[in-house]
């Protein structure tokens, strides 16, 4: 085992005091002023339940201390993944996305099946769900969303749509422009079979509208089409994009991995992915590309022993060194989605969701790339 020395984690974001205690699926960016802006979905009672909201806190410190998590984003459904990007220009982008009341109703009866104990939180999103189907909302608030910030960060505009949804949001090209790779969003996560690619690029216009650009090919197996969802892209300064996909199936043949699809033209047109881990090797990833020119690639693994692990490239992606474990110590498969950021000093912040009894909480780890890559 390839293991990363790293601090102790540090909690970001909690809410003990409160049922409403679960935090999930960060993303992690410095700001154009130079500070750290960490956004997630939090306030929840559960992984799926409808008073997710979207929350941001900020660090002026390189991650020594963090502001309690303010709402950013609170619609009538169940506002998750939040994203977060910065133009060239210095604006920023928070992006989400949120599940119909029949998707989460229909979770909420599973999960009463399976925890029968946790009937008071049952019931406390069974009340929400028809309030909010009496309000006449859905139709208003159901979707993939995008707000942009003006001031660098701090304030954030009106709701808007967008056609495609990934965790970690979309990710500036060389050329200034906003480029969005993601699954596209479908109401109750029904899907066609892989009919249809999953997968789509898309740039944002003049008018801060998205406009479709390609489509990456979907991954098949001898079994049939497996799912691609929770893409994240880099552009590198040799212009390559690289591609990091969430490949996954249920069911007797479990599948969740990390494939990689690459564009050396601007996103006009994606190769085949190709898959860079075991089968259950771990999965959604985040790319970011350190100062010394190593691509790091953070992900979940949800095999035991839990954590996050890691992998990196010299070479723009051609060749990975996999498996680093940068923390073992979840306590279920509940954790996940780490995004990473490079520190002043060359040091790396990664923060993360993970599963700590009844609550759900963000931390962060910072270790540095280690000498032998």
């Amino acid at each position: 085992m390839k293991t990363i020395f790293a601090s102790n984690p540090q909690r970001i974001c909690d809410n003990p005091s409160s049922p409403f205690a679960y935090f999930g699926w960060p993303s992690v960016t410095r700001l154009p002023d130079g500070t750290l802006a960490m956004v997630a979905s939090g306030f929840r009672l559960k992984h799926v339940c409808p008073f997710g909201k979207g929350i941001i806190c900020y660090s002026k410190d390189e991650g020594r201390h963090w502001t309690r998590p303010t709402v950013l984003l609170d619609t009538s459904l169940d506002d998750r993944d939040c994203g977060i990007a910065v133009f060239a220009d210095g604006r920023v982008i928070l992006t989400s996305f949120n599940n119909t009341l029949e998707f989460q109703k229909s979770v909420n009866e599973r999960e009463r099946n399976a925890h029968p104990d946790e009937e008071a939180a049952h019931e406390l999103i069974d009340a929400y769900i028809k309030a909010s189907a009496q309000m006449n909302r859905e139709e208003a608030d159901v979707g993939s969303m995008y707000l942009l910030s003006e001031d660098g960060g701090y304030t954030f505009g009106e709701v808007r749509r967008a056609p495609i949804t990934s965790p970690h949001g979309p990710f500036p090209a060389l050329n200034g422009e906003l480029l969005y790779i993601g699954r596209r969003f479908s109401a109750n996560n029904t899907f066609d079979d892989g009919a249809q690619p999953y997968i789509e690029c898309w740039r944002l216009n003049a008018e801060d509208e998205f406009e479709f650009v390609s489509t990456i090919p979907n991954v098949s197996d001898k079994y049939g089409v497996l799912l691609s969802c929770e893409p994240h892209a880099i552009q590198l300064p040799s212009g390559k994009i690289v591609v990091h996909i969430r490949v996954q199936r249920g069911g007797e043949r479990p599948y969740f991995t990390v494939y990689q699809s690459e564009s050396l033209d601007g996103g006009k047109s994606f190769s085949p992915p190709i898959r860079l881990l075991s089968e259950k090797g771990g999965s959604p990833a985040h790319l970011m590309l350190h100062s010394s020119g190593v691509l790091i690639s953070t992900y979940g693994y949800r095999e035991s022993p839990y954590g996050i692990r890691v992998m990196f490239s010299k070479d723009e992606g051609v060749t990975w060194d996999t498996d680093y474990v940068l923390s073992a110590d979840g306590e279920s498969g509940d954790l996940g989605y780490p995004a990473t950021v490079e520190l002043n000093d060359g040091s790396l912040l990664t923060v993360y969701y993970q599963k700590i009894g009844r609550e759900s909480v963000i931390l962060q780890r910072t270790w540095r790339v280690p000498d032998s890559i």
